[in-house]
Formats: C-alpha cells, structure tokens, sequence
C-alpha cells in the first residue's frame, strides 16, 4: 500500500509517515520544495530503519499540479492508494493573502493532483475551526452551518475542506483536529500555539508570587485540547477501516475543559499560583458592542493592550477564544475508534509535561542573547564614579565585553589605574576627570563626550554621596542637604538632559541611575541620602513614561548596603553582611541586559509594602532599629560604634540583610 503526503515534515505530518512506516509494506511519497531538499537527510533519521521506503517528490503547494515534474507524475500515476493532505499555514499571526494561497490555492492544488495521479482515498487534514465561532454543537455531518468566519484561519480552513467536499471527485474523509498541543508522552511540540500563548504570563506570574497565593482569574468557554500522538494514531487508524468514505471526524476530547481549568492545570504544572477565583468571561458580553468597539478605538487603551499582547507575545486573535462557543460532538469518531487503546488522554495526567518541554525548549527567553557582550559590544557606555567600588567592578566587567567605556570620576590618578586594569583585560577606557556635583563640569564633559563618541548608548549615574547623621545633630547642618543632593541628584539630572538629545536622535538609549534601598525603606538617619536618591527615582520614573515611545528606558537599582569606601567611616558594617562591589556589578550587568524598569532586593520590596500597608507599624519597626544602632564617629564623635556590635544588633541587621542602619 503506497501513500502520498504534503505537509510530511510537519509537526503532525512526520509523526503520520513514522506511524505509516510502522505498517511494514509499501512506499510513502511525500512532497518538499526544492530549498527543502537538505531536510530529507534529518527526516530520514527521524523514521529510522524504514526510511528507506520514503521517497521525496520535489514541488510546490502553490504552483498548478503542485509544479511536480512529468517523469514524477507518470510514476505515482495509478500507484497512490492514500493521499493525505496536512500541508497547511495554521498561524493567527499570519496574512490572510499567505493563508488563502496555502490554505485555499494550495488545496485546490492538491485535488487537482489526486486527479491526475488518479489516488485512491483523499484524505484531508482539516481542523475545528473550519466550524468558525458557531454557537452551540457542531456533529461531524454539519459544514455549511458554521457561523462567524470573519477571521482569515477560520474562513480558509472551511472554504478548503469546501473544495475536498465539492471538487474531488476521489474518495475523501475529513478529520477536524482540535487544538493540537504537544505528544503526551513526551511533551514535545515544535512551536507556541494555542494555549502555550498563556505559558508566559504563567511564568512571570510565578516569578513574581508564591505558589500559595490566590489568584482572581476567568472562567471562560471550553478550549479543546488534543495530544499529537492521539491525533495520528487516529487518522491512521480511521483511514485504514472500509466504508468510511465521503464522512467527516471531530478528532476532539469527548470532554474538554473550560480555560480556567486549563489555565491552572498548567498553572500547578509550572508551581505558578492556581485562580481559586474565577469570574466568567461571557459577563463581559453584556456590554454592549458599541461601547466595546469605541473603547478599542481610543488610541491609549490600544497602545495598552497592544503593549501588554506584546510583552507577553499573544496574537490579538487569540483573546477571542476566552468565550469560545463552539462544542464538537465527535460520536462517529468513537464509533470508529471502538475496540482499540486509542484515546484522548486527560489533559491533567500530561500537562506537566507540556509545559516541561516548553520552558526548556520553547520559551522565547531562551532565544534571547542575555550575555553582556552581545548588550553592549561596541556600544558607548559611560560610568560616573567609576574610580573605585561599584563603578570600578561595573566599568572592568563592561570594557572586558567590549564596550567602549568612557569612566568618569574626580580623580585622575585613580582613573588611571582603572584604565590600566582594563586593558590588561583587553578592553577599552576612555579617561574624563569630572566632578559630577559641578554644573559647568557636567557640562563640560556632556560636550567633550559628544564631541569625541557622538553621544552615548549606556548612562550609568552611579557617582553618589552618603551622610549617614541623624535628623536631630544635622539641625545646623543644612549644607549636608544641599550637597547630597548636588551630586546625588542634580549632577546625574545635568548628565541625563546632555545626553537625551542624540538619544532621542537615534530612536535608542538607556539610563540607569544606582539608587538605594534606602528609598524603599525609609531609612533612618540617611535622610539627606535617601531624598536624593528618591528625588532621582521619582524623575526616572517620569521620564521613562515620557520616553516609552522614544526608544530610551530608564532602570533605577536600589542597591543595597554595599561593602566600598563610603561606608568605610560607620565602623559597625563592618561586622554585618553587605554586597562586594562585583556583586553590585552584577546588579548593573542586570540591568543593561534585561532593562527592566527596576531592580530590587525582596527585603527592599517587602519594606516598601509593609510601609504602604500598616505605615504606623513600619514607623515603630524602623525606629527600634533607629535607636539599636548608634550614631557613627564621623557624625558624633567617638561613640561606641567603634566597640564590637552586640548579638541583638548582629541579629536584627542579619535579618533586615541589605538595608542601611
């Protein structure tokens, strides 16, 4: 028994010529274009032993005939007892030009060749959504019914299981798979589709909360969802059985499960939190159409909702099928299926193995270049306070990548041996002696910097000043107020306005401005510091909503307490745990690859929560540990910070790791 195949190096259609091989007599031909031709020799190891009992007719869908050569035709001619065709687009995200020339063009293409090869049963891999969005149930023996085929997949599978129903003259069945997820013994899939869009928002929703958190989600309608080994070992077997000609199969799960259901089976497969509520999606269809279709108009919401699609990576499409209407009835399928192992097996039982093989196969970030040199290779990068500590780790680890690091700081003799450590690493520093908190330096080098790199791609404000004193011995002392915020603000302020303009020229650019988790906790007697950084956290957060459309992002780090000489005079942090300055680094290096908005400790985000929930209680938490430590020498004399911390003060800095005291 020989067969024919389009579509054979396909998801479903290798795994169909690997179930026919296993038949053990006849040849199996199938169709690939000549560019194709370097495939056959992978494809023949997928099929193992018996590939040498395939043989590859050279073609095209899309050309009359399917373009298949005189010499090929006369051989198949009267030779082809099943021709199945699978070659189709099954995207959402494609053209509706490319779906009617494969979809529609390209089957009419193939009957045509049934014809002239004169093949035995014709047999059509369709799909449900050649039924639209129909209201209700769809049996096996309905077509023309189908209802809502405005979109370009659901209106070219129908109108192409319409030319197998109407122009062939062969005998034909029809299979309407369902959704085809991943083999179930496995998990393997070989592209995101269907619900694999939602895997994603599944990820990111884990990264951000524990297992245990309730969620709110939607119900929804019911999605049916079909493992690949069950579709193939049911076209296989329902094309084999006699008298079936001329009859449609829904290769669908007698029971499908709503969304939700689906969402947190693989919810708990990727140990994200599961919707313990769920709220049902068709309630949002009382409303009404006019006002929906005027909302979607409004440029913000669709630049919103675009954004949120996007960062996620789900088709617009794809959101219509949270209220999916249609249920297929599939009893003819059973019938023909009785008396065999062959099943659809429930989804609970193999969802954890679809989701294994996305996130290690699938997952989009794993095709996204996350080393540092392929962030900043030949970029132009500058770093203020890069002489020493954060900035000198940062400017070494960035120049080894192969940045063109501009390193930017007070003294010179410093700078130099940063440079000189730079190139021993092979990398290249470009020296600027500047002091940040001067205006008309700022100035000077935004000039200089423009003058000799034509701007810069990278901005890191990283240059700062701390003043660890409380309030009350800082009453006379109000130059400590404005010289924090000299630097800490306004010098990193002055860097930025210099630099947006060839930014905003170039469509690209990152900011990324070293703040403090001081910001987040509201630290005790950092108070000059900590306004600063927080006056410099508030502008980011402005400017990276005016700049969203521009090219330029902002990232604000608010590090923690790390181990350099500005904190070298508070001799008690000496003896609890701090980040090294590499460490800190690496926070950097975070944030010029990923750009994130911002990057934070968790102890960090918990204190910014805490204090927005219960402040009162923040305020009595954070003054116990304001009267814990005590005042450092520089601010107060010799006071006893120089004596070795006692355990409750060891203790409590241990478990508020990172935070400043």
């Amino acid at each position: 028994m020989n067969y024919f195949i389009t579509g054979a190096s396909g998801f479903i259609g290798r795994r169909l010529v690997e179930k026919l091989l296993q038949r053990q007599d006849g040849t199996v031909y199938y169709l690939i274009l000549e560019r194709e031709l370097p495939m056959v020799e992978v494809l023949r190891q997928r099929w193992g032993q018996h590939a040498d009992r395939t043989v590859p007719i050279v073609g095209d869908l899309t050309q009359p005939c399917l373009g298949v050569s005189d010499s090929d035709l006369a051989r198949l001619k009267g030779g082809v007892d099943h021709l199945f065709h699978l070659a189709a687009i099954y995207d959402f995200k494609a053209s509706a030009e490319v779906q009617e020339k494969v979809n529609i063009q390209g089957t009419r293409n193939v009957v045509a060749f049934a014809e002239a090869i004169e093949a035995g049963c014709f047999h059509l891999t369709s799909s449900i959504a050649a039924a639209g969005l129909y209201e209700g149930v769809f049996r096996e023996d309905m077509f023309e019914e189908a209802e809502e085929l405005g979109n370009p997949y659901y209106r070219t599978k129908h109108e192409s299981e319409g030319i197998v129903r109407r122009e062939c003259s062969r005998p034909w069945r029809v299979y309407r798979p369902g959704i085809v997820v991943g083999d179930s013994r496995t998990g393997e899939m070989d592209k995101i589709d269907g619900p694999y869009y939602f895997f994603k928002l599944i990820q990111k929703v884990r990264n951000l909360l524990p297992p245990w958190m309730p969620m709110i989600g939607l119900e929804g309608g019911r999605l049916n969802l079909v493992p690949v080994n069950f579709i193939v070992d049911a076209m296989d077997h329902i094309a084999h059985q006699p008298d079936l000609d001329g009859q449609c199969f829904h290769l669908v799960d007698p029971k499908p499960h709503r969304v939700g259901d689906i969402l947190n089976l693989f919810a708990r497969a990727g140990h994200a939190p599961e919707m313990t509520l769920r709220v049902n999606a068709l309630m949002f269809a009382f409303v009404p159409q006019i006002i929906k279709a005027g909302l979607a108009q409004l440029k913000p919401v669709r630049r919103i909702q675009d954004q949120i699609l996007k960062d996620l990576g789900i088709p617009a499409d794809v959101m219509g099928l949270i209220n999916y209407p249609t249920r297929f009835d599939c009893r003819e399928t059973l019938k023909a299926l009785k008396g065999t192992d062959i099943a659809v097996p429930p989804l609970e039982t193999y969802a954890w193995k679809l989701w294994d093989h996305w996130e290690r196969h699938l997952d989009p970030d794993l095709f996204v270049d996350r080393s540092l040199n392929g962030a900043v290779k030949n970029k132009v990068v500058l770093i203020t306070g890069a002489s020493s500590g954060i900035g000198k780790a940062a400017a070494i680890k960035i120049a080894e990548a192969g940045a063109k690091t501009l390193i930017v700081a007070r003294t010179e003799e410093n700078l130099l041996e940063t440079q000189r450590e730079i190139q021993e690493r092979g990398g290249a520093a470009f020296i600027y002696t500047v002091d940040v908190a001067d205006i008309a330096s700022c100035d000077t080098l935004v000039q200089q910097v423009l003058n000799d790199h034509g701007g810069v791609d990278i901005l890191v404000n990283n240059a700062g000043r701390s003043i660890r004193r409380a309030i009350e011995n800082s009453l006379d002392r109000f130059h400590d107020y404005e010289r924090t915020m000299q630097l800490n603000y306004f010098g990193a302020l002055r860097l930025i306005m210099g630099f947006i303009p060839t930014m905003l020229a170039k469509k690209r650019g990152h900011v990324i401005n070293i703040s403090s988790i001081g910001v987040l906790s509201n630290a005790p007697r950092f108070s000059a510091y900590v306004a600063s950084k927080a006056a410099l956290d508030a502008f980011s957060r402005c400017a990276g909503a005016e700049f969203a459309d521009s090219g330029i992002e902002f990232t604000t780090i608010n590090m923690p307490l790390v181990r350099t000489p500005m904190i070298a005079p508070t001799k008690i942090y000496q003896h609890i745990p701090t980040l090294s300055p590499e460490e800190a680094a690496d926070l950097i290096v975070q944030a010029i690859i990923s750009r994130p908005e911002r990057i934070a400790t968790r102890v960090g985000v918990f204190a910014q929560v805490l204090h927005a929930v219960a402040p009162k209680l923040y305020a009595v938490i954070m003054n116990t540990a304001f009267r814990l430590f005590p005042e450092s020498t520089a601010a107060k004399g010799p006071l006893t910070d120089a004596q070795e911390p006692s355990l409750e003060q060891i203790s409590f800095a241990q478990f508020t790791r990172g935070i400043y005291w």
